[in-house]
């Protein structure tokens, strides 16, 4: 029993210096894992999807999808998983660890950079280095129609127009005629320079016990 212990902190130490986290935050967030999945060595989107606060958020889907992107994985590598392990859901989790005391500038800075390529990825929904219109329109169109103050035709029409604003901020000279292929992630960064990222990024609906997962209601 006790080189099994010494083996699990082995591979926590391991998991701690390639995500930044904690031994502690660790073995909270294995707690959360093993809960979402049943105590099974993967999670599935499914198993996501049974999570009660994420029920009501517009963009459920892209955040579902980000665990499985094999972009957020810190690796050059692209397309998606069927079903992640607890390493790879830590990895994709550790975009959205704050920053602490001991943070320098420089891994500020870079955590940011990082925190700005998770959130492109999730609308550069077909890996291919841009935001192009027609995917920027979806989340538009998915922010506000489900809110259920705007209907479609007028949360398209607002996408749309963000999106030529944006073309024409980041292509001055671009001609009436010629096409915008898209957002690419230095217009991305452009676009959110100054945005404090640090309380805007987190997953408020895995910062909670299993009790509280399971019922969907807050402790008295």
């Amino acid at each position: 029993m006790g080189a099994a212990q010494t083996r699990t902190e082995n591979k926590y130490q391991d998991l701690a210096e390639k995500t930044g986290f904690s031994q502690e935050q660790i073995k909270n967030l294995h707690k959360r894992f093993q809960y979402l999945s049943g105590d099974e060595e993967t999670i599935s989107r499914d198993d996501l999807r049974k999570i009660p606060a994420l029920a009501n958020n517009p963009i459920r889907k892209q955040i579902i999808e980000a665990f499985f992107d094999k972009r957020n994985q810190h690796q050059d590598e692209v397309g998606s998983f069927q079903e992640i392990g607890f390493e790879q859901f830590l990895m994709v989790m550790s975009h959205f660890r704050p920053p602490t005391l001991k943070t320098t500038d420089e891994e500020r800075e870079a955590m940011r950079r990082e925190k700005l390529r998770f959130l492109f990825n999730m609308h550069d929904t077909d890996s291919d280095g841009t935001i192009t219109l027609e995917e920027y329109r979806k989340v538009v169109e998915e922010l506000l129609s489900k809110s259920g103050s705007i209907g479609q035709e007028a949360a398209k029409a607002i996408a749309d127009a963000a999106m030529l604003e944006v073309a024409s901020t980041n292509v001055p000279h671009m001609g009436p005629d010629d096409f915008y292929e898209g957002i690419t992630f230095e217009h991305f960064e452009q676009i959110l320079k100054g945005l404090e990222m640090e309380s805007r990024m987190h997953i408020r609906f895995l910062d909670v016990d299993a009790p509280t997962m399971h019922c969907g209601k807050s402790k008295s």
